[in-house]
This record gives C-alpha cells, sequence and structure tokens, in this order.
C-alpha cells in the first residue's frame, strides 16, 4: 500500500489553489513602453508583435487601460530621432527633450502609477554604445557623469525608480552620491545587476533604433558563461546604494534570479526582454502554442525563481487573462 500519494492534493482545483507554492498577478508586473516624438503616433514594432512605438497623446489613454486592468508600473523607453543623437548623448538631459516632457505628463495624469526609466546612453548616443566610445574602446569612468545628468534629469521629471542598465562599473554609486546631493533621496534605483550580453535583445534594438554602430556590448555587459560574477556585481550594487537587483534575461538565467534571491535581502526582479516575448509571439500565431497558457507559465517560472517583480511585454495581455 502507498500511504502518501502526492496526487491526492492535486485532484481538484480548490486544492491545487490552496497548496500553490508561487502566486503571480498583475501587481508583480512591470509595463515597458516604447516613446517617440509626434502626435497621434500607434505604430507597432515588427519584430515584436503586439507593442508599440506610442507618442505621448496616445499613450496616455493606453495607460489609463492598463491601470483599469491592474497594471500600475511602467517602464518608458524613447526611441530618439538619429539627428538628436551625438556621441555624449547630451540630448538625455536636454530641457525639450521629448521624453522627459512624456513622463511628466504621465505622472500629471496618473500620480498614483509607477514610472520606471532607463539610464544609458545607447538610445541618444550616435555611436549606439551604453558609454562612452573612444577607438574601440567603451570608456567607464568618463561615462559616469553622463549618466548621473541623465538620472538627475528624469527625477526632475517626476521618475520614482531610476534604471541604470549601461553596466558601467562603479554607476550606481555614482548615480545615487548625484541624486542624494540634489535631494532626490526618494527616488529608487532598480539596478541592471546582472546584465547579460545576450541574442534576445535584437527586437527592442529594433523598437529604439539603439543598436551599435560598430563592434559589440561584451566587454561590459557580462558573459552568458558566468553565474559566480553575478555576485560579485550584486554586493557591488549592494554597497553602492541600489534598492533593488534586476537580472536580464529572465528565461535562460533563472538560476541567476535564484541564486541572487537566495544571497540577498533586497528585492531581486526579472526582465523577461523581447526575444523572449517575440519567440512567444510567433510560435503563437503560427498555431505552435496557446498563448495564453505559454505566458502564464513562463511568468510564473520567473517568480517561482525568486523574482519580486517582472518587467514583461506581456503584462497588459497577461492582465486581461486574469480579468477574463
Amino acid at each position: 500500500m502507498m500511504l502518501s500519494r502526492p496526487r491526492r492534493n492535486r485532484k481538484m482545483a480548490a486544492i491545487r489553489d490552496m497548496v500553490a507554492e508561487t502566486y503571480l498577478s498583475p501587481a508583480h508586473l512591470i509595463y515597458p513602453m516604447f516613446l517617440v516624438e509626434g502626435n497621434n503616433i500607434k505604430e507597432e514594432v515588427k519584430s515584436l508583435p503586439n507593442n508599440f512605438r506610442w507618442s505621448t497623446d496616445r499613450l496616455l489613454p493606453e495607460i489609463e487601460s492598463c491601470i483599469k486592468l491592474g497594471i500600475n508600473k511602467f517602464d518608458l523607453f524613447p526611441a530618439v530621432r538619429e539627428e538628436l543623437k551625438d556621441k555624449m548623448a547630451s540630448y538625455s538631459f536636454a530641457e525639450e527633450n521629448f521624453y522627459l516632457d512624456a513622463i511628466r505628463k504621465v505622472k500629471e495624469a496618473f500620480p498614483e502609477v509607477v514610472i520606471m526609466s532607463d539610464v544609458a546612453m545607447d538610445p541618444y548616443s550616435s555611436d549606439g554604445h551604453d558609454g562612452i566610445v573612444e577607438g574601440d574602446k567603451i570608456l567607464n569612468d568618463e561615462t559616469l557623469p553622463v549618466l548621473a545628468k541623465m538620472s538627475l534629469a528624469q527625477a526632475q521629471a517626476g521618475v520614482d525608480i531610476i534604471g541604470p542598465s549601461d553596466m558601467m562599473d562603479g554607476r550606481v554609486g555614482f548615480i545615487r552620491d548625484h541624486l542624494d546631493n540634489a535631494g532626490y533621496t526618494d527616488v529608487s534605483i532598480m539596478s541592471y545587476t546582472a546584465k547579460y550580453a545576450s541574442a534576445f535583445y535584437n527586437p527592442f534594438r529594433d523598437a529604439l533604433d539603439s543598436a551599435p554602430k560598430s563592434g559589440d556590448k561584451k566587454t561590459y555587459q557580462m558573459d552568458p558563461a558566468n553565474k559566480t560574477e553575478a555576485l560579485r556585481e550584486a554586493e557591488l550594487d549592494l554597497s553602492e546604494g541600489a534598492d533593488m537587483l534586476m537580472v536580464k534575461p529572465a528565461l535562460c538565467y533563472l538560476d541567476i534570479i535564484h541564486l541572487l534571491k537566495e544571497n540577498f535581502t533586497l528585492p531581486v526582479t526579472a526582465y523577461n526582454v523581447s526575444g523572449e516575448c517575440a519567440m512567444v509571439y510567433a510560435a503563437a500565431q503560427n498555431g505552435w502554442l496557446d498563448y495564453e497558457r505559454v505566458v502564464a507559465e513562463m511568468l510564473l517560472s520567473m517568480r517561482r525563481a525568486g523574482a519580486d517583480g517582472i518587467l514583461t511585454y506581456f503584462a497588459k495581455d497577461f492582465a486581461e487573462f486574469v480579468k477574463k
């Protein structure tokens, strides 16, 4: 006779719900959205179906519709015209920056929502890199003041969480000092702690037209072969004043999410990146996968690995699934 039968705890939906170890809801999700300058613009990103470049006037009603579904955290990314880019990413902190203006308008219309920003030079750089380029090198220390100016401009516009995605050494501490000295001690930093040099970023770069003009990002983004290096990065971010740690991408790096969650008390977030989402969109459009079930399973795996929050392009769709 079998005294222990695990299936008894699976026999009914009510029992399965009661003993479920992991919980996933729209409250755990951050919705990345792309912004463009102009009016009445809603352009689908061809390599990332069901995601769009929004002008501010179209963005505001879209955010309102997300709020009604329980999505109240948004990460905004700017698609900048080429003629506004330069080697020093000076448009990133210019007063006339449409991205900063959009943040102000979102916070004026919806003060209760959380706005997260991206801090890196690549959307604004004529070189397409996250730091200042000199010859074939990405300069680290020289880049930090640019990131600090960018962070301060975003904080002044109303950003709640600064997201340094550049992977320059020392940038969390540099940004923290700059924000604190300017009186923005309440602005959080969600550091891209373990951001890997991944092949899953292409649709995002299509959306922002931000791919490097030459070379790659392997001298500053992490090697996918490395695991314990993420611990070193996290220790540095913690010591420099980060409020949250992020792993990017998520799906191929669930072990890294778990590693950071097991070793640090800071909240850990995961970025379910564009390439990961594009694969699911393509397979679902071809009828190869059940879109709703796969999205839920994928996001649940990130929560199970230890992610407290998830940046995902599936955010609105998942919220609609839950409401349905």
